[in-house]
């Protein structure tokens, strides 16, 4: 029973560890309206919740949203915003460099982490009439219906 107990304890683990690998980053700030859609879920969004590729950001028009990933790379999302993060890969010592993501509507605020100084080609961001490749530090992008 101690040996069932103790491989259930480690499966446990290992399930968390490769839970928390996959989160690209993490949600640092929220005011208002906010929630984080994941695998079809909604949920409202907490400093501390992790965000993985492939989820979408919501914030209602009185919300806000901030979001630090791993490699430093800062995303603030304004009133009535929707994003998809569609790519993280963030291993630089084996030269895997990705970051894209998609807004729909509303503003987001970028500013660059690693990603962007290391291989600033690397990071695209999809608008609903075109597509930002990052060459500075910082920018700003306001999608309108």
């Amino acid at each position: 029973m101690k040996q069932l107990l103790l491989l259930f304890g480690a499966t446990l683990a290992l399930a968390a560890s490769s839970a928390m690998a996959q989160a690209a980053g993490y949600v640092k700030t929220t005011r208002g309206q906010a929630s984080i859609v994941s695998a079809g879920k909604t949920v409202p969004a907490q400093a501390g919740m992790a965000l993985a590729v492939g989820d979408m950001v919501r914030t209602g028009a009185d919300g806000s949203l901030g979001i630090t990933l791993k490699d430093n790379t800062m995303l603030s999302f304004g009133p009535s915003t929707s994003f998809t993060l569609e790519d993280f890969l963030f291993a630089p010592a084996e030269g895997s460099l990705q970051l894209g993501g998609s807004i729909a509507a509303g503003s987001l605020q970028y500013v660059s982490g690693a990603i962007a100084r290391l291989k600033p080609e690397a990071v695209r961001i999809k608008t609903p009439t075109g597509i930002i490749g990052v060459r500075g530090t910082r920018f700003v992008a306001v999608v309108q219906p």
